[in-house]
């Protein structure tokens, strides 16, 4: 769901994950791993058994954990080749980008930063800019993400919600502006599915009002009001994942929280990682 911005609710949604299966802590580990040796895409790594001595863990957990970074494209595996690093898929080439951490607070909060000015620009000039038929796709999609939403349909809503915001996108005439969108929600996914599993701690009725507010200002031609209410959804979006890896943090338990090798249980084969998708 990109770190969407689903309001809070109370609940078993807001309970706090108090155990991370072993390959999504060595899939961090071995990000880290990337960022503190400089590796760039196109870079070639060790052997799996190789990264499982330097990672301290078992070679099953690491097979898991390169499963998971190369579905969701930060690793190339070829077949009697190697692994190797790769751009985060649909961005531009950037060394930098190569190197974000989809499970640092530090990172995900200067996404999000990002986010928030960028989105809520890019629904500035699709209030002033947008045609009828480029409103009208605003509108259809914000409703159909709403009518996911109070479904329960979260495979829908999420599809609906990528839809509301790429059409605010290409209403704002801007094709950088709407480049960019994409590659902060691909991003964003990555700590969907590395951090959260894909869960949502929050209301996607709320969050499908919130589209809904945001088509209505900009059919109405109010930019300023289109800016306000989508910089109010991405804070949504804010306080949601600060609370989601503050509870993480706060609530793992010593073996899985130390910056340490993946062993014992956490660390343990049986593990599966989450069914991810590579585009």
């Amino acid at each position: 769901m990109s770190g969407e911005g689903v309001v809070p609710s109370e609940g078993p949604a807001q309970r706090a994950t108090a155990y991370r299966p072993g390959y999504e802590l060595v899939a961090e580990r071995l990000l880290t791993y990337i960022a503190q040796q400089d590796l760039l895409p196109g870079d070639r790594l060790p052997t799996e058994q190789g990264l499982a001595e330097i990672l301290g863990a078992t070679r099953n957990v690491t097979r898991e954990a390169i499963k998971v970074l190369a579905a969701i494209g930060r690793l190339s595996v070829r077949r009697g080749a190697g692994i190797f690093v790769a751009a985060p898929p649909g961005t531009p080439h950037d060394d930098r980008l190569a190197h974000f951490q989809p499970t640092s607070m530090e990172h995900v909060m200067m996404l999000i930063d990002y986010r928030h000015l960028i989105e809520s620009d890019t629904a500035r000039k699709a209030a002033t800019l947008a045609t009828p038929i480029e409103v009208r796709a605003i509108g259809e999609s914000a409703e159909r993400s709403l009518a996911a939403g109070q479904a329960g349909d979260v495979r829908d809503f999420a599809a609906t919600d990528e839809q509301f915001h790429d059409a605010v996108g290409i209403a704002a005439h801007n094709v950088f502006l709407r480049s960019s969108i994409t590659t902060i929600r691909r991003l964003m996914s990555q700590t969907d599915i590395l951090l959260f599993h894909g869960d949502v701690p929050g209301s996607l009725e709320a969050a499908g009002h919130q589209h809904v507010a945001v088509a209505e200002a900009v059919a109405s031609g109010d930019a300023e009001r289109a800016a306000e209410l989508m910089q109010a959804h991405i804070d949504t979006t804010r306080h949601q994942v600060e609370r989601r890896i503050r509870d993480r943090i706060f609530n793992l338990p010593a073996q899985s929280a130390a910056p340490r090798r993946a062993r014992g249980p956490a660390a343990g084969p049986q593990e599966q990682p989450p069914e991810v998708s590579a585009s």
